[in-house]
């Protein structure tokens, strides 16, 4: 991460927040000597996750080619491009599953994701939901909601462990937040196809992320699922920062204000989705005429 990458987030950052109160430093902007705090994810310069010059090979095959993004704290970024553009592969960075022969990537301004493996990463605040639901078919909804609480996962604290009223009220507000309140003694293998997606939504904000990657969440739901599904990210907007790759431009439109467009690997376009649409290079690499 450069320097003039993170004070161009600063100068964005100090544009959309309100002026500080005068404290400790005086009121003056943030500085580059904030300390790094174990566990906080620092976004001081007004980015979450910053990619720069990201380049990824396979078999001489360039799947990211000199890759730049940047996404803002409690931002719900939009990810459209081609089949092979390079969205899997990028997601697949930003987790530790595929290294990088080039480039930096970092969550917030202190945090180096290229020295973490894929759990570490998990552990860091990085969640990542994958197009086909992963639940617990033959557990409940709550207990799947339970097994994925971000504490202890050894045997014995395991077998004594019973929830704390701190944690049952956290299972009750993810329970709401993903239209399952009522539903918590069901299997979860009974559940619709747009249920089983809410649920692993659910036990990723179980885990308290502070991004969430979710790849075509949409995929396979009804119109109805669909529609409760951007209400779903819209209220998650905010209190959390999202990366949402998605082909349904129905639901693109429905929760997006920024679009990203990839294509061989690099970002092609960016913008509101109305100017992404617009733009004939995008125009003739994806959407068609």
């Amino acid at each position: 991460m450069t320097p003039d990458l993170m004070e161009a987030g600063a100068q964005r950052f100090e544009r959309a927040a309100p002026a500080p109160a005068a404290a400790a430093s005086g009121g003056r902007s943030p500085g580059y000597a904030r300390p790094a705090v174990p566990g906080e994810v620092d976004v001081t310069h007004g980015r979450i996750l910053y990619l720069e010059d990201v380049h990824v090979s396979f078999d001489g095959f360039k799947a990211i080619n000199g890759l730049q993004l940047d996404i803002a704290p409690g931002e719900l970024r939009c990810i459209i491009g081609p089949n092979g553009a390079g969205k899997t592969t990028m997601m697949d960075i930003i987790t530790g599953k595929t290294r990088p022969d080039k480039g930096t990537v970092f969550f917030g301004s202190t945090i180096d994701l290229l020295r973490h493996n894929e759990p570490q990463i998990a552990q860091l605040g990085i969640g990542r939901k994958f197009q086909k639901p992963t639940v617990f078919e033959h557990l409940s909804v709550f207990e799947n909601l339970e097994l994925a609480l971000k504490t202890h996962k050894g045997v014995k604290h395991s077998m004594f462990f019973r929830l704390d009223s701190a944690q049952s009220g956290r299972l009750a507000e993810v329970l709401h937040t993903i239209h399952l309140a009522g539903s918590e003694a069901r299997l979860a293998g009974e559940l619709s196809h747009g249920q089983k997606q809410w649920l692993e939504i659910g036990m990723l904000l179980m885990q308290q992320p502070k991004l969430l990657l979710l790849d075509e969440p949409v995929a396979g739901m009804t119109d109805e699922e669909t529609a409760r599904t951007a209400e779903l990210f819209l209220s998650l907007k905010g209190s959390h920062s999202l990366m949402v790759v998605e082909h349904d431009m129905h639901f693109i439109r429905a929760i997006s204000e920024k679009v990203t467009v990839l294509c061989d690997g690099a970002v092609l376009a960016e913008g509101t989705l109305d100017q992404v649409q617009a733009d004939e290079r995008v125009i003739e690499v994806y959407l068609g005429r």
